[in-house]
């Protein structure tokens, strides 16, 4: 893998950087009147509007020729291939493979994938819609009304998200409670409000051990036993979905409902998969496979599009430019929809734990800085609270803006009023306020002398601070499988072009480990003191219970 920063396109954007630094988006708009409509941009149900960005053509020229060099699109065609990009691990990644129903061939390690793909959908509709029907019943012949789905990282928090955001799709008499936290008290919360004897309880774990996923649902069927569930029936109220047959089956899960998973997808891009039965389960099989549509027509224009029309490949490029090139340290995430506030986090993960890397595919130093901190919230209450610091900070933070254009809840002029905020914020992102613009301002309340000197200079608002807008008719399934889909592919290329391995996770595995030995000497009979002094003092505290003077 080459340095990026040995590329002609490398040198060729430093260049233009340093010749940036009076770049005016209000000038910008000023001079080009169809700056707005040159960038835009329309695939698989969103609308991308990037006109708001600290770009020329010059500099998006040269994004795109950096893409060219550093072999994003031959990379994207092993992923899609099934060669094993995953270096590290020596597996291909498959993600996409998972909602592509148009080919009837998809090779790794060997074997054609789709029949199995194919073969784990049915068994997920067919499970669904015993449940939704009424046939698949408790111990004591009641239907299910309650499903705990218990995972950790991507097998948690995909499901949550998407669920959370395709609420106006639920199936009714269905309610999903998440569990993920090891601590008691999240899955002792969820386990009040059911009726165990009308409750699924769904685990995921890929190896059956994960020591949070294992902990938490042991607990839950010593909590089912306890109220009742004969232990010869705790299999009517616990599917799997895991590689582990075997210790499923040891538990207790009748081997029928232990749903697959494979080592060509990773944790943060599974929700696709059988992890996706939570899904299916809060708002019915044919929605769920319009998830898998609408990221299926993302990863279809991903594919085919031009780079210069790629809606991935751009918020990609223009990404890095702000990091690589600008010293941005984060990105900021705005959902102006409440089913979509969880976005920002999914993405967090998404992108954090992909490229989160200090080294590249050969194992050599990154040279340049990679995976920028991924945060944000719904947009109106963060107006509220952190948008002072992108409006005012002294740090550079682009921003993303999604904006569905219809409610699922069209109450009075409240979906307008949203609307009007999301504008508003881009649009003063990029104009600021100057101070001739502050003091008329204050000067037209009456205030004058000292008192508007002073004022005036706490008003102004550099402006020209970056963003996109994401427009989508209406949040649909398909609509947000897309949505997903793009920031998938977003955080895929900007791997590429760092030149590092976006699809392992090493610095999750050493905390694993790690919390094993500790664990070992919290549960000690007497503390061996095998760690580092801090942690020895520490662990000291947990296993009195008690602060000691």
């Amino acid at each position: 893998m080459t340095n990026p920063t040995t590329l002609p396109a490398w040198q060729q954007l430093s260049q233009l950087r340093s010749q940036f630094a009076d770049f005016s988006l209000r000038q910008a708009f000023a001079t080009d009147p169809q700056r707005a409509e040159r960038m835009n941009l329309t695939a698989a149900g969103l609308q991308l509007d990037y006109s708001k960005n600290l770009v020329d053509q010059s500099v998006l020229a040269a994004l795109l020729q950096l893409a060219e060099e550093a072999g994003v699109a031959t990379l994207r065609q092993q992923m899609f291939a099934g060669d094993a990009i995953n270096n590290t691990e020596g597996r291909a990644v498959l993600h996409t493979a998972l909602r592509n129903h148009s080919r009837s061939e998809i090779i790794a390690d060997g074997a054609n994938v789709v029949p199995e793909v194919a073969a784990t959908l049915a068994k997920i509709k067919a499970f669904v819609d015993e449940i939704h029907s009424g046939q698949r019943r408790g111990f004591d012949n009641q239907t299910f009304t309650d499903v705990i789905a218990i995972g950790i990282g991507g097998s948690f928090l995909g499901p949550k998200v998407a669920t959370e955001a395709l609420r106006p799709y639920a199936v009714a008499g269905i309610k999903l409670h998440f569990v993920a936290n090891v601590d008691g008290t999240a899955l002792a919360e969820k386990l009040k409000r059911v009726d165990v004897a009308r409750t699924l309880v769904v685990m995921s774990s890929k190896s059956f051990s994960t020591q949070e996923t294992l902990a938490n649902t042991l607990s839950a069927r010593d909590h089912f036993i306890a109220a009742g569930v004969p232990v010869d029936a705790i299999g009517k109220h616990f599917v799997a979905i895991s590689s582990n047959v075997t210790a499923a089956v040891e538990f207790g899960i009748d081997a029928a409902n232990v749903f697959p998973m494979w080592d060509w997808v990773g944790g943060r891009y599974s929700l696709w998969s059988a992890i996706g039965l939570p899904i299916a389960l809060a708002v019915g099989f044919d929605n769920f496979e319009q998830l898998l549509s609408g990221a299926a027509a993302m990863d279809q224009h991903f594919t085919d599009a031009p780079l210069a029309q790629n809606m991935p490949v751009l918020m990609a490029l223009l990404s890095l430019w702000y990091i690589n090139f600008y010293g941005s340290q984060s990105q900021v995430l705005l959902s102006y929809d409440h089913y979509l506030r969880g976005l920002p986090a999914y993405v967090q993960q998404l992108d954090m734990e992909s490229n989160g890397k200090g080294v590249d595919k050969q194992g050599n130093p990154v040279s340049v800085s990679s995976g920028p901190v991924i945060w944000g919230g719904e947009g109106t209450n963060g107006q509220h609270a952190y948008h002072q610091l992108l409006h005012q900070g002294t740090a550079l933070i682009p921003a993303d803006f999604i904006l569905p254009l219809q409610s699922h809840n069209p109450i009075g002029n409240h979906h307008q009023m949203l609307a009007a905020n999301c504008l508003a914020q881009s649009q003063a992102l990029m104009l600021g306020k100057t101070l001739d613009e502050a003091k008329a301002e204050l000067t037209a309340k009456g205030v004058s002398g000292e008192q508007l000197e002073l004022l005036a200079k706490h008003k102004v608002m550099p402006g020209n601070r970056p963003s996109n807008t994401l427009l989508m008719n209406q949040l649909t399934p398909a609509t947000l499988g897309a949505l997903i889909a793009l920031y998938e592919h977003r955080t895929f290329v900007q791997g590429a072009i760092w030149g590092i391995n976006s699809f392992d996770q090493w610095g999750v595995e050493l905390g694993k480990v790690l919390g094993d030995a500790v664990l070992a000497e919290i549960c000690a009979s007497e503390q061996l003191n095998q760690l580092d002094p801090s942690t020895n003092l520490l662990v000291k505290a947990v296993r009195q219970g008690v602060i000691r003077a």
